[in-house]
């Protein structure tokens, strides 16, 4: 994963390319002597410092997206929401979509700022055992465009999971922009040290969606990243009054589960669309408990239960392998 410095040139080939400090790029950048040396290929040393905070979390779980506006910090959300509705679990949210950070407004935390301790950033929690943290609690206002380059955000993605005290943790949910860049690429290089239970990737069922989602799982396999399984969401909508199903977004390709057959993906389920969960998020309350006797709150339900098993037989096999 090619790391590039903030002062690089914009054809910078990043720090641990065999032409790091070679390149014609590089004439001329105030890094190219160190690249050159070969110093710059070290391992970053946030990595074990990663490694060594994130040990009092259990299960780390990625959420991903090929594209936009499918449901996935929604997803995120309500994932957290719904593991959190066991008292005993100790959950946190961390939003990385740096530059739309929609999780605050989601969750009701909208306006929240963090505090520093002498043990790092505190978390904003939304229950004693549910916390938070995202890029839209250092804002000033929620409508501030964050104009940023990959290595700011990465310095800020390696704080998060460095300089945040998390404490003991069952679940970390991380919910990541759309598409496989900076973020997605820090996340996995940050936690490489780590154990990542896998990635859950939200889709839409019309092929336009789906064919992002290809990349998104070529890119989980490239980077040695589980995946988890896919979540068709917004998959027909129910109607609150007579309970009729329309196609909204129709499977012309055969959707999500024909997806996953062919590729030899687990398939978690479908959500059905409805817009009482757009009115729950603008409220920033939880769906889950808003509308409990939804089939779209059912279907959640069951995919986060499928979600807690796979984790579950995750720490059968570390144990195994102990």
């Amino acid at each position: 994963m090619a790391a590039i410095p903030s002062n690089a040139p914009a054809d910078c080939p990043g720090t641990v390319s065999e032409q790091a400090g070679k390149a014609s790029a590089c004439q001329g950048c105030p890094n190219q002597a160190i690249c050159a040396s070969g110093i710059a290929k070290a391992p970053d040393p946030a990595i074990q410092e990663i490694k060594e905070k994130m040990a009092s979390v259990k299960h780390k779980i990625l959420v991903l997206s090929g594209k936009g506006g499918v449901g996935k910090s929604t997803f995120s959300a309500h994932l957290a929401h719904g593991i959190a509705s066991d008292e005993t679990k100790q959950v946190a949210l961390l939003d990385v979509d740096i530059c739309g950070p929609s999780i605050p407004k989601i969750v009701g935390l909208e306006g929240e700022q963090v505090h520093q301790s002498g043990s790092g950033w505190s978390p904003v929690y939304v229950e004693e055992n549910l916390g938070v943290m995202s890029i839209g609690f250092l804002l000033s206002s929620p409508d501030d465009a964050v104009i940023w380059r990959g290595p700011k955000k990465n310095g800020l993605i390696k704080q998060f999971l460095r300089d945040v005290d998390w404490g003991e943790l069952d679940y970390l949910i991380v919910d990541t922009p759309p598409g496989t860049s900076d973020e997605h690429l820090s996340v996995v290089q940050y936690l490489s040290a780590t154990h990542v239970d896998g990635a859950v990737i939200i889709t839409t069922p019309q092929e336009v969606s789906l064919q992002d989602v290809r990349k998104e799982i070529n890119f989980c396999r490239k980077v040695k990243l589980p995946i988890i399984g896919v979540v068709e969401n917004m998959s027909g909508f129910v109607c609150p009054k007579c309970q009729h199903e329309s196609q909204i977004f129709p499977p012309t390709t055969g959707g999500a589960m024909k997806m996953c057959n062919d590729l030899n993906i687990p398939f978690l389920g479908k959500v059905p669309l409805d817009p009482r969960i757009g009115k729950s998020c603008d409220e920033g309350k939880s769906f889950l408990t808003e509308v409990p006797d939804s089939p779209a709150t059912l279907a959640l339900k069951d995919i986060f239960h499928r979600i807690q098993q796979y984790c579950a037989t995750q720490d059968s096999h570390i144990e195994k392998n102990a």
